[in-house]
């Protein structure tokens, strides 16, 4: 009888759904569908497909650093240099369609696309393991690390370039064999910007990384609490290695692709980037204190700064009321945050003493 009797209680539990937790911890994506009601009545052309493409292609370029930025910032930590990596890896790849010179021997050597987009991606891979060894070998905290890299990486880039955009090489020649760059990497495949098709790609890669891999369990075990991780044999060094690494190379592909988007090799290409990255982590539900975050939620995240932006183009706000909506969002977002973990931990006391009262 009284088996039967407890057993009836956390079924009645289970059957009740605590609303307040699933408006806050949905909240990223309760926001994304306000935001596309309002400016779907605000402006007739929001949902038209030439402006949901164009959205798109932006919301990839931001997903993708954005993703990267979620691997550091579940281990608890920040990269302020994305931003900066964007507008180096995006002159690297300018530079060396203008060709590269041999020195001492007068010659100057024309690279294919696909050795570009390698380079590029090993120049974001170097800078992301510099901010790593930075962080785990000297201890120097990852928020001055990754902001003296940031400041490194522009200034690299604006000496590369003497400060001036290199737009009339970028089509490469059909003699010199390296043509394709802006016809590949801002192409449509199937009508879709190929940035998405990157995004895409990168989302279940990333996904998969840290669902189905060691690597995945041990990041949200360092993120949950360090000194454990590190007891339980986790390498946390190399982890916390290897996630800025991940970080500038989801920086250099987000460089390479905006170059042939725009289609100029900017040195200041990328300014601001890294806040628009935090702001989707952070709105997507991940915690900046490590250990909780997802793929699915940096994703709505992303497309909730991104259509927020837009949204606010197309109906013509000023560009300053923008800066203003957007920070706001980004402070909205870290207080809900702390909402949300006061709401979980207020939701385990209730479930404890639901259980202790049933076992009673």
């Amino acid at each position: 009888m009284n088996n039967r009797a407890s057993t009836a209680v956390p079924l009645g539990f289970a059957r009740r759904i605590d609303w307040g937790v699933v408006l806050v911890e949905g909240r990223a994506l309760i926001g994304l569908l306000l935001i596309m009601a309002i400016f779907t009545i605000l402006s007739p052309n929001f949902l038209q497909p030439e402006s949901l493409i164009l959205m798109t292609r932006h919301v990839a370029m931001n997903a993708l650093l954005a993703l990267g930025m979620l691997l550091v910032v579940l281990n608890g930590g920040i990269d302020l240099s994305v931003g900066s990596t964007v507008g180096l890896t995006g002159v690297v790849a300018g530079l060396m369609l203008r060709g590269v010179s041999i020195p001492g021997t007068g010659i100057t050597a024309y690279a294919p696309i696909w050795v570009i987009v390698i380079v590029a991606m090993a120049v974001g891979a170097l800078i992301g393991w510099i901010n790593g060894v930075v962080v785990t070998r000297w201890r120097v905290a990852p928020f001055i690390a990754t902001l003296g890299m940031l400041n490194v990486a522009r200034g690299i880039a604006l000496l590369g370039t003497n400060g001036v955009p290199i737009t009339d090489e970028l089509r490469g020649s059909d003699k010199l064999g390296n043509t394709g760059f802006i016809d590949v990497l801002a192409s449509y495949p199937l009508g879709i910007p190929m940035p998405v098709w990157v995004m895409v790609v990168f989302a279940i890669a990333a996904s998969v990384l840290l669902t189905r891999t060691p690597f995945g369990r041990w990041l949200y075990a360092m993120g949950g609490n360090l000194r454990a991780a590190n007891l339980s044999g986790v390498p946390t060094k190399k982890v916390e290695t290897w996630i800025y690494v991940l970080s500038g190379i989801c920086a250099a592909v987000v460089g390479v692709l905006l170059t042939a988007d725009l289609p100029a090799a900017t040195p200041r290409a990328g300014e601001s980037y890294e806040l628009n990255a935090i702001a989707a982590v952070v709105i997507g539900g991940a915690a900046l204190s490590g250990g909780r975050g997802t793929v699915r939620g940096t994703m709505i995240g992303a497309f909730l700064v991104g259509f927020l932006v837009d949204g606010l183009v197309l109906v013509g706000v000023s560009v300053f009321w923008q800066q203003i909506i957007k920070g706001a969002v980004i402070i909205l977002a870290v207080a809900l945050d702390q909402l949300q973990q006061s709401v979980q931990s207020r939701a385990a006391v209730r479930r404890a003493a639901q259980a202790s009262g049933v076992s009673a």
